[in-house]
């Protein structure tokens, strides 16, 4: 059985929000929950019934109730639910206008702002108002090419009060990435920046949002905020303001909150880009905001009282769920920037001296602080931080037990899992339950998740699969651009028919009720916890004259992922140094840092299957020891030799 790292105190539990839940649940429905896996499993069987509790206890702003929670809890996808209710993300994000710290903005050069409740209020307000006077409606897109800072936050409540639909991307991203997703889905407003931070150095963007603006003709006008430089010049970009300038002068506004249908679109998300562009992932305003308010009102148990960090990007999902937490009034610290500048201990720096009592972080970074040697439980007092949540890789039961031996005997660590595509989790934690090293602790609520083996029967205590068999609120609408369905439905629909394949290796233990992720089953690769499409990296390679052909995996390394990528070079060409460079050059530059890979291996050919497809999912299996059974399929299946048995990946 697996080493138990923590359990929580009667005290804990009892003033948790889940066992208040529970609670509540128990007065509605005549039960008698006092532990996790009991509600969990009436939430399975009861999808409607949990629902319409949640959406009570979660007190759901709305103007118009709904007729009926959903109308087929069996269907996947199509699933409609909250038909007939009525109502505003932005709105609920807003429901305090205090003097409580909203927001602190803490970036890498030291700069720092904060801003209560009633001042963020005001100033979505008054965005709110000029979005509205330049014509933007509800279904129309605004987009953002922005660091994580204040800017990039009231940009989405000002655009989602209105209705408009919000789709962001970081900075460091190269702008054909970007033309790449939001010239799919043409937005009218692009907010960008002058500028960001990296490593104590100034990089300056305008030049790839003008390219940005370039390569997308539906965008009308481009609201600039200074952040390097206070008044940055912007004769380049056509139809280009100020933020200051943008921003209506009145203050006292009263926001005018769109009431819309449960399922209109709020945020557009992005697919890896494994076989080509990314896909666009529409989700429901209704399912985002109720999803993860269960998330992080019982799952992650915030209340006003927190203060609440999470190391992330505008590129990654965990922006737009740590977004969602205004709702619950909690102070949001937004951190831009590298978590290692000016040291690696930057983050607990900051951790102390905010007095952080929720910390959200990547499995790559505890193991970064690891194999460094830090001891932040020694060296800050962090006598304030009550939980650790840690996302986007899996992270090894060693990983686990760093956390509690170097950081915080008494925590909470809530190791999470789910993805881009439901914005939220699939697996989570519970604060009234004990954690085991390397197991998340549990499935989240409503979420009726299984293992499938190879035959696609269910199965515990072996590797597996990760499945959904029942619809959930935040799967995604459906895909832009795609009118009958069919890119949605081969995403996740194509292997079990009617249940959701998700790409994960899993294995659920029967003990426990602890899941152990072994990493991704399909080819996106996730160093660091970022998905990274291969399309992406083959897209910059492949023009290079030396590159005949290539192909990109992940390799699980050292607790993380990290990024192989083999070549196949033209005729006439070696695997240079100066070559080696140059790729990696390209990469950072055309893509973005986190596309450089870690080995860069040639290789004689490249498997493909019989319709031209590579497969990388063959290669990665083989590089980790695991058999292919699909060599039939393949074109040049003797390709596959020259993957085995590598000295270059032991090192």
């Amino acid at each position: 059985m697996a080493k138990m790292l923590w359990k929580p105190t009667e005290e804990r539990i009892k003033n948790s929000n889940m066992y208040k839940f529970m609670q509540f649940i128990n007065e509605r429905h005549g039960t008698d929950f006092q532990e996790y896996m009991p509600l969990y499993r009436w939430s399975v069987e009861s999808i409607p019934e949990f629902w319409a509790a949640f959406w009570d206890y979660a007190d759901i702003k709305y103007s118009k109730t709904y007729d009926t929670v959903v109308d087929d809890p069996t269907k996947m996808p199509g699933a409609k639910w909250f038909e007939g209710a009525r109502l505003n993300f932005a709105e609920n994000l807003l429901r305090y206008r205090d003097e409580h710290t909203a927001l602190i903005f803490r970036g890498e050069t030291q700069k720092t702002a904060r801003m209560s409740y009633a001042e963020l209020y005001d100033t979505v307000a008054r965005l709110a108002q000029s979005l509205r006077e330049l014509g933007i409606s509800p279904g129309d897109r605004v987009a953002a090419y922005m660091p994580n800072m204040m800017e990039t936050a009231i940009a989405m409540l000002a655009a989602t009060s209105i209705g408009a639909t919000w789709s962001s991307c970081a900075t460091d991203i190269g702008s054909g990435a970007v033309i790449d997703r939001f010239g799919q889905i043409e937005p009218k407003v692009l907010f960008t920046v002058n500028g960001y931070y990296y490593k104590g150095k100034a990089f300056h963007s305008l030049g790839n949002a003008a390219e940005v603006v370039k390569g997308i003709p539906s965008i009308e006008k481009v609201v600039v905020t200074s952040y390097t430089d206070e008044e940055p010049d912007l004769g380049n970009i056509p139809n280009a303001v100020h933020w200051d300038a943008f921003l209506a002068q009145e203050s006292g506004l009263e926001i005018q909150f769109e009431q819309l249908p449960f399922d209109h679109p709020v945020y557009i998300m992005f697919s890896s880009g494994t076989t080509g562009k990314p896909k666009c992932l529409v989700q429901g305003a209704g399912g985002i905001l109720i999803n993860q308010l269960k998330e992080l009102i019982l799952h992650t148990d915030l209340t006003r009282d927190d203060v609440h960090f999470f190391i992330t990007t505008c590129s990654w999902m965990m922006w737009n769920w740590i977004m969602s937490s205004l709702a619950v009034g909690n102070t949001l610290i937004l951190y831009d920037g590298n978590p290692a500048y000016p040291d690696i201990s930057a983050m607990w720096k900051l951790n102390q001296d905010e007095k952080v009592t929720m910390f959200g972080t990547s499995a790559s970074y505890i193991n970064a602080i690891n194999s460094m040697g830090l001891k932040p439980g020694r060296d800050f007092d962090l006598s304030a931080l009550k939980e650790i949540w840690q996302t986007g890789s899996p992270l090894s039961p060693e990983g686990f037990e760093y956390v509690y031996k170097e950081i915080k005997e008494d925590v909470w660590f809530n190791s999470s899992a789910g993805g881009t595509d439901i914005n939220g989790c699939f697996c989570t934690g519970s604060p009234t339950s004990p954690v085991y090293a390397g197991q998340l602790q549990f499935p989240a609520l409503a979420m009726k998740i299984n293992t499938y083996d190879d035959a696609g029967k269910p199965v515990v205590d072996q590797e597996g699969e990760l499945v959904c068999e029942a619809p959930a609120p935040s799967m995604p609408l459906y895909f832009w651009n795609d009118p009958d369905g069919a890119k949605y439905h081969s995403a996740y629909f194509d292997v079990y028919p009617n249940v959701w394949r998700h790409g994960d290796y899993v294995k659920i233990d029967s003990e426990t009720n602890g899941i152990t992720f072994f990493g991704r089953s399909d080819a996106v690769l996730k160093p660091s916890g970022v998905r990274i499409g291969t399309a992406e990296i083959y897209n910059q390679v492949e023009k290079l004259e030396e590159i005949a052909d290539s192909l990109a995996i992940g390799q699980n390394w050292k607790g993380d992922q990290r990024i192989i990528l083999f070549v196949k070079l033209a005729e006439g060409y070696g695997l240079t140094e100066d070559l080696i460079t140059k790729i990696k050059k390209t990469l950072r530059e055309k893509a973005s840092p986190r596309h450089v890979p870690a080995k860069i291996i040639e290789i004689p050919d490249i498997p493909y299957t019989l319709n031209m497809k590579k497969v990388e999912s063959a290669v990665t299996n083989l590089i980790h020891g695991r058999p292919v059974l699909n060599r039939d399929a393949l074109m040049n299946p003797q390709s596959l030799d020259n993957y085995e048995n590598l000295p270059e990946l032991q090192s």
